[in-house]
């Protein structure tokens, strides 16, 4: 490769040195308390390469001279105004080096405080991760912080041998082994690295491009990685309130205090990172926001600090929307409104993060009502989750869904686009061919399953045999010893074996799939339809009107028990269609009572 293009140097570091960076801030490592995703067990994995004298990886740096007025982001106080090297590959590992040899606690992906606590045996140089039984072990050195904040490792071989020798003898050899093995650990602050420096002149687009092609430790990284490291650096606080939101939807509130807590979503920062994007800069494809967010005038190519300033300004404005409890919980009220109660329901999350930036454009820009919005926006969900258009290519499809919305000006024009996106996609096509077509699949969570539960919620519809409604054995409450509801198999498992009927693919379809309280369900049991059909229509007691109704919820055609297997499952798929449809009619026509 010629000078001209090579766009990173190699630089040579030991641990020593990096630990030094860090807590200097001239190397950006986020702040430590954030989410670490590595397990104890790819820790100690990490340590055990790294005493072994194996490789365990370059890391890539961006080289951040041509950046102004960042703020630090050092450990301990000792910070540089502005972090030289960006770590775009090499985080986890960084992070884990510093929180063993330091002994600094890390927050785990479930925002809980925990130490990394490495256990290191002696005598044959065995890691562990550190357990209560280790801790009581004298074999082991409990946790390998202690080597590293001795200072030395003559206080720790010392030590560790008068507590072992307390409890048995120490043959010479041993001794000796035990002696280099302690020594060989505390070595391990000079084990080498070494770092790409990608060059400050290299543009946001091609560094990107080699963040989101490279692989770290088989984990993929991603654009809204790239987009929370510039956070981190650039805005903070920003990030901070992010993973702050994350934590505290986590668990319910407590002394009826504000909670963002729900019983949806779970989310994490990206999520909420799209959100805020799409809202501040109708972008749904991140990499269009790298530039914006560093400054970079996009004619000149120049980065200005004063633009970029501007541009962090705007995302703090969406990401307040976004963060905003009001918005929050309303939003959690349109997809209830929906049909959909909790998160047993959501086939995809990215369709509530995008659906919800929809909610907050109509609200925020366009000053939409609650009365109006809450209506159209439940439509919006419902279209998007019964066709999964946030399926695949949901950066695409949402990138345009935005650009529909650059001319418009005024909230009857946002209502009319919702409405006319909603009309051209739900067609009489798309009921009578394309969702029964849809239906065809044997999928537990398929988005085309829900969609027809949530129709029977807007229907007020009662489980199969039951006076109990879907909406309450679906909604979130006390967990028993069994489940409310059960998808119960039509045509039983055992029954279609003997019909030399097996494979998944037809036993498990969803139009052999009814929903039927757990009582039901092991009554039923692997009785053949024509069996257990005119019992439970006796034993259910009702005209025949009420027959007609559950029938038509159930979408179980006249004469179904006795109907060739793959008829019924045609005709059925037909029905659970009009059921869909007819939820959504419902839904279409629904009237909201809090006013705006």
């Amino acid at each position: 490769m010629s000078e001209e293009k090579t766009l990173f140097k190699r630089v040579d570091y030991d641990v020593q040195g990096l630990i030094k960076y860090i807590e200097m801030g001239d190397i950006g490592l986020p702040d430590i308390q954030r989410p670490f995703v590595w397990s104890n067990a790819k820790v100690r994995d990490l340590f055990d390469s790294m005493y072994r004298g194996f490789p365990v990886g370059y890391l890539l740096f961006w080289d951040n001279d041509s950046v102004g007025g960042a703020k630090g982001i050092g450990i301990g106080g000792k910070q540089h105004v502005v972090p030289d090297r960006l770590i775009v590959d090499g985080q986890q590992r960084l992070t884990s080096l510093y929180a063993v040899i330091r002994g600094h606690k890390i927050v785990d992906s479930n925002y809980r405080e925990a130490k990394i606590e490495i256990a290191f045996r002696a005598r044959d140089g065995k890691f562990d991760v550190a357990d209560a039984a280790i801790k009581r072990d004298p074999e082991f050195i409990a946790d390998i912080s202690t080597v590293w904040s001795a200072g030395s490792s003559y206080g720790v071989i010392e030590q560790f041998l008068a507590n072992l020798g307390e409890k048995r003898t120490i043959e010479p050899d041993e001794r000796k082994a035990i002696i280099t093995n302690i020594d060989r650990l505390y070595d391990l602050q000079h084990y080498p690295f070494t770092a790409l420096e990608i060059a400050p002149t290299v543009s946001e687009e091609q560094v990107a491009d080699i963040f989101v092609r490279i692989n770290s430790q088989g984990v993929k990284l991603n654009q809204a990685d790239f987009i929370l490291t510039l956070m981190s650096v650039f805005w903070d606080e920003g990030r901070a309130d992010l993973e702050a939101f994350c934590r505290n939807a986590r668990t319910p509130a407590v002394d009826g205090k504000p909670s963002p807590f729900n019983h949806f979503l779970k989310p994490q920062p990206d999520q909420l990172l799209r959100a805020s994007v799409a809202v501040g800069f109708r972008r749904a494809r991140l990499e269009n926001v790298y530039s914006v967010l560093r400054g970079k005038d996009l004619d000149t190519g120049l980065v200005s600090v004063d633009k970029r300033d501007k541009q962090f300004e705007k995302l703090r404005d969406a990401q307040v929307a976004v963060l905003d409890l009001l918005n929050w919980h309303e939003w959690w009220k349109v997809v209830q409104q929906a049909g959909f109660l909790d998160t047993s329901m959501i086939s995809s999350e990215t369709n509530l993060v995008y659906s919800y930036a929809m909610f907050l454009i109509g609200r925020r820009d366009y000053g939409a009502d609650w009365f109006e919005l809450r209506r159209l926006m439940a439509r919006w969900l419902f279209m998007n989750a019964v066709t999964a258009r946030y399926s695949g290519s949901s950066e695409t499809v949402m990138e345009a869904d935005l650009n529909r919305l650059r001319d418009l000006k005024t909230r009857e024009e946002f209502s009319s686009l919702v409405n006319q996106q909603v009309n051209d996609t739900l067609t009489d096509d798309y009921w009578n061919i394309g969702l029964p077509n849809d239906l065809a699949t044997a999928g537990a969570r398929s988005p085309y399953l829900f969609a027809y539960q949530a129709a029977l919620n807007l229907l007020g519809a009662r489980a199969l045999f039951s006076q109990d409604s879907v909406a309450a054995l679906l909604a979130p409450g006390v967990k028993g010893m069994k489940a409310g509801l059960e998808r119960h198999h039509l045509f039983p498992r055992a029954h279609l074996r003997k019909l030399d009927i097996d494979a998944t693919i037809d036993v498990n379809q969803i139009a052999n799939l009814a929903i039927v309280g757990w009582e039901v369900n092991g009554q039923i049991s692997d009785e053949a339809p024509s069996d257990y059909w005119p019992v439970w229509v006796r034993k259910f007691g009702k005209g025949p009107d009420d027959l007609g109704e559950m029938q038509f919820w159930h979408a179980l055609p006249d004469g179904w028990e006795a109907m060739d297997y793959h008829q019924f499952l045609a005709e059925r798929r037909q029905m659970m269609a009009k059921v869909i449809r007819a939820g959504f009619k419902r839904l279409s026509a629904a009237t909201d009572a809090v006013p705006a």
